[in-house]
């Protein structure tokens, strides 16, 4: 077996540190679970890690970075184990806390979305990438990312119509 190029730990650094928040939320919307997301992130530099790819733009390196956590998120939710067993409570970890009540609201209420919408939101309001960037990633068409983030606000406005938005 050939050993692959090892990076630089350098570069490592740099590229964990500029896209960690990226990946671990990705993995956090993915997986519902910090425990998960975690094992997730550490996959994902893994596998970046030991690929040994040249990209040709830091566009093309997020994009795989994204591709990958998707891909890790779902074969840790797609797993036979992952899907026989049921937390001890109804949240095993400690829910995600942000400065403000109403983040937390916000994304109680991403969090209670399928991942069709949820995802597709995330990438757009958390990660701010557009949806031709969203629809690479996710690889669905353009139409479908607008369509799913139409749905996705729609749904996440019912949630939170009393919270945030007149009951008219």
């Amino acid at each position: 077996m050939e050993a692959l190029p090892l990076r630089a730990g350098g570069e490592m650094d740099t590229i964990i540190d500029r896209y960690q928040n990226t990946v671990y939320g990705l993995a956090l919307a993915r997986t519902g679970s910090r425990a998960d997301a975690d094992d997730v992130f550490q996959e994902v530099f893994l596998a970046y890690f030991q690929s040994g790819k040249t990209f040709r733009d830091e566009e093309h390196r997020k994009a795989w970075l994204l591709r990958t956590t998707i891909n890790q998120s779902r074969r840790v939710t797609s797993s036979s184990w992952w899907q026989r067993t049921v937390p001890l409570s109804e949240r095993e970890d400690v829910p995600v806390q942000f400065r403000d009540p109403e983040e937390n609201e916000v994304w109680t209420a991403l969090q209670s979305l399928a991942e069709d919408y949820r995802l597709p939101l995330y990438l757009f309001y958390f990660q701010e990438l557009s949806t031709q960037e969203i629809a690479k990633a996710l690889a669905i068409r353009p139409g479908a990312v607008r369509m799913r983030l139409t749905r996705g606000r729609e749904q996440l406005r019912k949630i939170l119509k009393g919270a945030y938005f007149d009951e008219t």
